[in-house]
């Protein structure tokens, strides 16, 4: 090895000047690696999940053909979606309509840069994450709206209004879910809302605001009972009906990297992150990593169960229950908790 190393050096010695300007770029661009294939490994992985727990509940098999137990059926998928024919209609607008499943999939992989997954793993660090995330997540309308009205279809666009209003009325109650555990944390820091919860996670302290934040993470990833804007029954698929091939793969990755992005969020906000779930001495070789993992999958296996159990909402009951209850309810919660907080600090 040693003899490797003198035979390397010299030229390693006179290669290093040149790269050096680049080692930042370099170092960044190996983290969005590092980030983004486990992703999307994660996201083909989650359709396999899905499919055996909803067969599982359903006393069916699921994939089982594919591989061994099935394994091999979310890259069959995947070769399928993008071996397909893109259609693109006649009377569409064509630079929007290819657009929108970019800047849906580009949004989301973006969102992932301040996602901390264990103490110290995390593409950056900035202390305003929490801002980031909810102005990162409030451009995802126009993804949506943008298929929906390029595709030239009555049935996209109604679709597309509908996902729009859907989002942004779910938008303001996870906005002041979000704002109670902040004032709780006293950080906007993701990492530092993290550590606030090494004695009790805010799961137990704003149990009423994790209920609304699990109701309201379905609505806005569109997913049952709340998925009205992609209602078979009377939309076909909603504002990407008229996507094929390699564009709907992307709204189809888009929308399940979305489930393990809030799933994430929940776990960082609700769960203690990657703080171990039981603080014991034996279990404290357990990487923080797993933990993270863990109440990850918990979270996205309430995806999946919600889906099966639940029937779909009416539209106006789901606006009902956006603005008449959970608005409500969590802006009184918003003031008790500031309240709580600043008694406490007159106390002291």
């Amino acid at each position: 090895m040693e003899a490797i190393l003198n035979f390397i050096e010299p030229y390693w010695n006179s290669f290093y000047p040149i790269i050096e300007p680049y080692v930042p770029v370099l170092i960044m661009l190996g983290k969005i690696l590092l980030v983004v294939l486990p992703l999307l490994l994660g996201v083909a992985y989650l359709t396999y999940f899905e499919r055996k727990v909803i067969a599982a509940m359903q006393l069916r098999k699921g994939p089982s053909v594919v591989g061994p137990f099935g394994l091999f059926q979310p890259l069959a998928d995947g070769l399928k979606s993008f071996l397909k024919e893109m259609i693109i209609p006649a009377k569409s607008h064509k630079l929007m309509f290819l657009l929108a499943p970019a800047l849906a999939f580009t949004l989301c992989l973006a969102s992932w840069a301040v996602i901390p997954f264990n103490q110290g793993w995390y593409i950056t660090n900035i202390n305003v994450g929490v801002l980031y995330l909810l102005a990162i997540s409030s451009l995802n309308v126009y993804s949506m709206i943008l298929a929906g009205w390029s595709s030239n279809s009555r049935y996209a666009f109604l679709g597309a209004l509908r996902a729009t209003a859907q989002m942004v009325s779910y938008e303001v109650a996870i906005g002041l879910v979000v704002v109670s555990v902040v004032i709780s944390a006293g950080s906007l820091n993701l990492s530092d809302i993290v550590w606030a919860q090494q004695s009790t996670w805010f799961m137990f302290l704003h149990f009423p605001m994790f209920v609304i934040f699990l109701a309201s993470m379905l609505a806005e990833t569109n997913r049952a009972p709340f998925d009205l804007p992609e209602a078979e029954s009377e939309l076909v698929a909603g504002y990407f009906v008229e996507y094929s091939g390699l564009a709907f793969a992307f709204f189809f990755l888009a929308e399940y990297a979305n489930m393990i992005l809030i799933s994430s969020l929940g776990t960082i906000l609700f769960l203690g992150g990657w703080l171990p779930i039981v603080n014991v001495s034996w279990l404290a070789w357990v990487p923080g990593i797993v933990w993270f993992g863990i109440k990850v999958t918990a979270l996205l296996f309430f995806f999946v169960w919600a889906r099966v159990t639940f029937p779909r909402f009416r539209y106006d009951q789901l606006m009902r229950l956006g603005w008449k209850f959970f608005l409500p309810i969590s802006l009184i919660w918003v003031i008790i908790s500031a309240g709580v907080v600043v008694y406490n600090m007159q106390a002291v």
